[in-house]
């Protein structure tokens, strides 16, 4: 978990430093950083993650590379649904919905095709890859 914290928090940095753009396997690609409240420790947690932005609404995806389990971070955003997003230099706070039915379906399905490493990811795991709506704050 260490050399998975150490990892992010190079991007993290990267990403701020640069107005929400990384080098590395994240290069070009629309990368945001999420920051949750963890669920049992009640302490801020960010993560960055790709997205993608459909019908104006915001949308990520819990695929953990395809493992058999949920990022914690999805855990999190489940039991404390205010989240703060950062993308580019703009940082908002949004609500997170966990998207189901044809709108989960359509947009993992637009995600996969944009970026082939998503429909790699729901084909190593039985689980059905959560996709989350960042529905900004007015």
């Amino acid at each position: 978990m260490a050399e998975v914290n150490d990892w992010n928090a190079k991007i993290i940095d990267e990403f701020r430093s640069n107005e929400g753009r990384v080098a590395g396997p994240f290069e070009g690609a629309p990368v945001l950083l999420l920051s949750t409240t963890g669920a049992k420790s009640g302490q801020t947690r960010v993560n960055p993650m790709m997205y993608l932005v459909a019908g104006g609404t915001t949308y990520v995806f819990a695929s953990k590379a395809g493992q058999p389990t949920n990022p914690d971070w999805y855990h999190n955003l489940v039991a404390n649904p205010g989240v703060t997003v950062e993308v580019g230099a703009e940082t908002f706070k949004a609500t997170a919905r966990v998207a189901t039915g044809e709108e989960r379906d359509r947009i993992y399905t637009q995600q996969a095709e944009l970026y082939p490493g998503f429909a790699e990811y729901q084909g190593k795991t039985s689980r059905v890859i959560p996709v989350i709506a960042l529905e900004r704050a007015s």
